[in-house]
């Protein structure tokens, strides 16, 4: 287990991070588990009683073992540069606060990876996807709920668990929407008509009570909508429809960026409504469209 010391300065740091830098929770959890296991591999080094300034002992050699154990368990680059990234800014938080040297834990490398770039649908995929997902459902309530979620998804860019986040209070939709995103940031996004037309028919259909604090998107039971019940409508209807594994709810929201992009939005315009912390996010955006242009021109002009 990790010395009270540490696990006390860990508790305090994440208290720090939801209260002033208000992250979510899903970051908040993850940072936990990134930085305790981190702590207990260097509490083998460090010794049972070790306190919080233990960590300016470690050296270079022990952060290259702790990242040489991390990936032996089958951790794959990416995810160990974030464990990397949390650590890092624990670290930094309790060195300012204890007095102690964090430069072996600061200047470790960030291993290198591949950024995987967005796997969008082009628009005529996007647009039989979403009649497909309206054919699925016996029921026609539901039928019209899985096509207004999917098209929140693809018309205003949202993550899944934004557009299953509306309440009953929302509805009907204005011609805008005010969404809390990750880390509780909010923007304000444009409702395309089809998308408040959509929830409008929903909301005629659904036979519960859709009451201001209650959620909007309701399970067959009555219950609040689980996310897995929509991933499970677009996989049946990217198998009928012959698409790939990457035609996810979360593909729409890319294809949301994507079309905008090649539609002329700019850049800024693009992170803005789709709430990226960082431009560098927004501008994977890019690569996708350079790719699906030179394919183009492969296909246009082959070579000899």
């Amino acid at each position: 287990m990790i010395s009270p010391g540490l696990a006390d300065a860990l508790g305090r740091w994440l208290s720090h991070l939801s209260a002033l830098d208000d992250c979510s929770d899903a970051t908040i959890t993850a940072y936990r588990a990134d930085v305790s296991g981190f702590l207990l591999f260097m509490q083998g080094h460090f010794g049972e009683q070790a306190g919080p300034a233990a960590l300016g002992e470690v050296t270079l050699r022990d952060m290259r073992a702790w990242m040489a154990h991390v990936r032996g368990r089958g951790i794959a680059a990416r995810s160990l540069a974030r464990k990397l990234t949390a650590v890092k800014s624990f670290t930094r938080w309790l060195a300012e606060r204890n007095g102690f040297d964090p430069t072996a834990i600061l200047s470790a490398r960030s291993p290198k990876f591949q950024r995987k770039l967005p796997r969008p649908l082009d628009v005529e995929a996007a647009h039989a996807m979403l009649d497909r997902v309206e054919l699925q459902a016996r029921e026609p309530w539901v039928a019209a709920r899985d096509l207004a979620v999917v098209t929140l998804l693809w018309g205003c860019g949202l993550r899944i668990s934004e557009a299953l986040g509306l309440k009953g209070m929302d509805a009907p939709l204005g011609p805008t929407l005010r969404i809390t995103g990750k880390g509780r940031k909010e923007r304000v996004v444009p409702v395309l008509p089809a998308a408040r037309d959509a929830v409008d028919l929903y909301v005629q259909a659904c036979p519960f009570d859709l009451a201001p604090p209650l959620p909007l998107f309701r399970g067959v039971k009555g219950g609040a909508l689980n996310p897995r019940t929509i991933a499970k409508v677009m996989e049946h209807a990217r198998l009928e429809l012959g698409l790939p594994s990457s035609a996810t709810p979360h593909a729409l929201r890319h294809s949301f960026a994507t079309h905008l992009l090649s539609a002329g939005g700019d850049l800024r315009t693009i992170q803005e409504l789709l709430g990226h912390a960082s431009l560098s996010t927004t501008q994977a955006y890019t690569a996708v469209d350079t790719a699906r242009l030179m394919a183009v021109y492969d296909k246009a002009h082959p070579r000899g």
